[in-house]
């Protein structure tokens, strides 16, 4: 056999192992097929929105993306963009949620008990004047990791994003902290293919689905509105382009009564 052929046979074999070695490696809160079945299950509710199909990832608390799934009957019945942005919003609430013992300061404060921030609740944070303006310039998504392999792939178990992290900073509804019964987090969920607004409550149902909603009593900026059992709820106080609040987020078409989601776990 010609020598440089077998060296580039190698060199290719090692390289497409490569992805199938790094998902092996990555501990994940959720499984492929309880995410499918989770998201599955949510999208029969009333969620609001165009009543689409919908990607979910999952990833973990350093951040690898370790599990992607879809609801269609292929990788082209759901918004071929939102499977990229779906990471983008789990690995943007695993990096800005918070469990207990988070506060480095002796007066008490406010991240004592944790803080739980959904991607919705940052939307009117980030616009210009707003306390957090330029956030989601921060973490850009690696293209690289986010848009290799092959497209028959996305959202199996198999996925070419399964492994490696994404990242990317999502400012608008569908990305929540995922949180253990001692109100750890332990990785995100993000989910997209409909209105933000709808995506926020399909994540939220994910979330309720897998039972890593264990953040009653957590801090959150919908807890200090009133809402004690839904502390990173979504939030409509916009008005006249203003948040009452400066985390509010606008209202979708056709937009679902985010009261009536469940209430997180203690």
């Amino acid at each position: 056999m010609n020598s440089r052929l077998s060296i580039a046979s190698v060199a290719v074999a090692t390289a497409l192992a490569v992805p199938a070695a790094l998902a092996a490696q990555v501990d994940c809160p959720v499984s492929h097929s309880a995410l499918k079945q989770a998201l599955s299950a949510a999208v029969q509710q009333n969620n609001g929105g165009l009543q689409l199909n919908m990607w979910g990832t999952i990833v973990n608390r350093e951040g690898y993306v370790c599990a992607v799934a879809f609801t269609g009957a292929d990788y082209q019945s759901q918004w071929l963009g939102s499977r990229v942005i779906s990471a983008q919003k789990a690995n943007t609430a695993n990096a800005f949620n918070l469990g207990p013992n988070s506060n480095a300061s002796t007066h008490g404060g406010f991240g004592v008990a944790g803080l739980a921030l959904s991607t919705a609740n940052l939307y009117s944070a980030v616009q210009p004047g707003g306390s957090l303006y330029g956030l989601q310039h921060s973490n850009p998504v690696d293209t690289t990791n986010a848009y290799d392999g092959e497209a028959h792939e996305f959202g199996t178990n198999g996925d070419p994003m399964i492994g490696k992290r994404v990242g990317g900073v999502n400012v608008f509804g569908g990305g929540l902290g995922l949180y253990a019964t001692d109100h750890s987090v332990v990785g995100g969920v993000g989910v997209s293919g409909d209105t933000s607004c709808t995506d926020h409550e399909i994540a939220w149902r994910v979330r309720n689905n897998l039972g890593l909603d264990h953040l009653k009593g957590v801090n959150g900026v919908a807890a200090l509105a009133g809402d004690t059992t839904h502390p990173d709820n979504i939030i409509y106080d916009i008005t006249n382009g203003s948040s009452a609040g400066g985390f509010g987020h606008p209202k979708c078409l056709f937009t679902a009564d985010q009261t009536a989601l469940p209430p997180v776990q203690p």
